[in-house]
């Protein structure tokens, strides 16, 4: 099941609201816990036992490594840590990189191993993380143990961030989950950013995912130059409103249940540098590998050459992250390569250069990854790759006119869309006509009429994909 589907909006959501306010605050986890369950096995009932023993395992975890070290037995609660993690990156690993793994075996060694074939439990990578997250931060006495299996629960299977994010460590909502308190306000806050993420998905992630489709179906070796631009801007688009648009749905509906997620997007595609794009782009996953890779390897405390070591692992654990193919630890590791060439040669250089340059630098190279991400075939993204860099195939054709005409405004207000400019004439508005009835009304027709266009397109739309489903 996801947001953007008239199921969850008619018939799931109503009922869970209206079971979850009914509920005394005492039994409030228990009901998160129960419809997250319902949530999660909607749509894939064979694996919720992963995430039942995951709950288990790192609550179990949790109480020994806080147990053993309020007895001052640190290695013992050390060895509690790493089953935890053990047990963690055991079932992750399994699931999603099993059959990565013999594939790459049979290819290398010329054998055959038959493959697993077995289907990825949604959301895994995600709860996977946070789990690791909390028993981490209790051995760290960062986080306080959890003494409610129940709130634990419903922190891992919480439904609105379980299935693409974004990724909510414990520490964070640790005091929400027995001390939250609801409020008309943050359910009034709560459905407008909701409302704006579902626009964001099914308004324009949809349209631009469309033109996406039709030039990846042509196929990379045959497309001229405008059509290769055309379709990977689409596909940058695409990915960001699709992503952006699910963890705004998501930061939504945390708050109509009291909970405060953070941001997970910074408008990304106004960054200065790569650097400043992954500050932007997905930003509790650069949060969470810096906290618990990054900086336990020792960060950039160790001189140049461990540097660059830890730069390199955590970006080929991040592109290993978004799935089990070479293209993705490609795109990983182009980035740590990127990011390692900025800090330590050209960072002054680009801060002296003209902005506009600085972001053409950064669209540059952040279009030429996504063209490594779109393909499971690092072979066709490469081709893509060329097709966007030279004219074997012309300059344009005649498809290539048709499909900038009849995109271009669509582009145009996806181009707007991306930057902080409506968020900041809007706040102008709002600054300029305090307390003015009208700028509610506008407001709340705004978001009213979004919604029943949303709603409208997803009643007629077959094309409705998550992205981040797959990760």
């Amino acid at each position: 099941m996801v947001f953007s589907s008239i199921t969850f909006l008619f018939y799931f959501f109503p009922v869970v609201i209206i079971l979850y306010f009914s509920t005394p605050k005492k039994f409030r986890n228990l009901t998160l816990f129960l419809v997250s369950l319902i949530f999660y096995s909607w749509g894939e009932p064979t694996y919720i036992w992963i995430m039942l023993f995951s709950v288990i395992v790192d609550f179990t975890c949790g109480k020994n490594i806080d147990k053993n070290i309020k007895l001052d037995n640190m290695s013992k609660s050390k060895l509690w840590l790493i089953l935890s993690i053990v047990i963690n990156l055991s079932l992750l690993g399994f699931f999603k990189y099993g059959d990565f793994l013999i594939t790459s075996i049979n290819s290398a060694a010329n054998v055959n191993i038959p493959l697993l074939e077995l289907a990825l439990p949604i959301g895994i990578s995600f709860y996977t993380f946070q789990t690791m997250s909390y028993t981490i931060d209790v051995y760290r006495r960062k986080a306080t143990m959890q003494k409610d299996i129940i709130a634990f629960g419903a922190y891992v299977t919480l439904f609105p961030q379980l299935i693409a994010g974004p990724i909510v460590r414990y520490k964070t909502i640790a005091s929400e989950l027995l001390n939250r308190k609801e409020s008309y306000s943050m359910i009034s806050e709560g459905i407008k950013r909701f409302i704006i993420g579902l626009g964001k998905k099914v308004l324009l992630a949809n349209n631009i995912g469309l033109l996406w489709e039709t030039v990846s179906k042509i196929g990379p070796s045959a497309i001229p130059l405008l059509t290769a631009w055309l379709g990977i801007i689409a596909f940058a688009f695409q990915i960001y409103f699709d992503f952006s648009g699910y963890s705004d749905m998501a930061i939504g509906l945390g708050k109509i249940f009291g909970f405060n997620f953070l941001e997970n997007f910074n408008y990304p595609y106004m960054a200065k540098s790569i650097t400043d794009f992954w500050r932007r782009w997905h930003i509790s996953l650069g949060t969470w590998f810096k906290e618990y890779v990054y900086f336990p390897l020792g960060g950039n405390r160790q001189g140049l050459i461990k540097q660059a070591r830890n730069i390199f692992v955590v970006w080929f654990l991040t592109g290993l992250w978004h799935g089990a193919s070479w293209n993705f630890v490609i795109w990983g590791m182009y980035f740590g390569v990127l990011l390692l060439i900025e800090k330590l040669l050209i960072s002054k250089l680009l801060i002296q250069m003209p902005k506009i340059l600085q972001s053409a630098y950064t669209l540059i190279l952040v279009f030429i990854s996504w063209a490594i991400f779109a393909f499971d075939s690092f072979h066709q993204g490469i081709i893509y790759i060329k097709a966007m860099f030279n004219t074997t195939n012309g300059l344009y054709n005649s498809t290539s006119v048709y499909l900038f005409s009849t995109n271009l405004v669509l582009l145009i207000i996806l181009t707007f869309a991306s930057t902080d400019y409506p968020k900041t004439i809007w706040q102008k508005l709002l600054s300029s006509y305090k307390n003015s009835a009208l700028m509610w009304r506008a407001e709340n027709v705004y978001l009213v009429l979004i919604l029943i266009v949303s709603v409208s397109y997803l009643v007629d739309q077959s094309y409705n994909p998550f992205l981040y489903f797959r990760f």
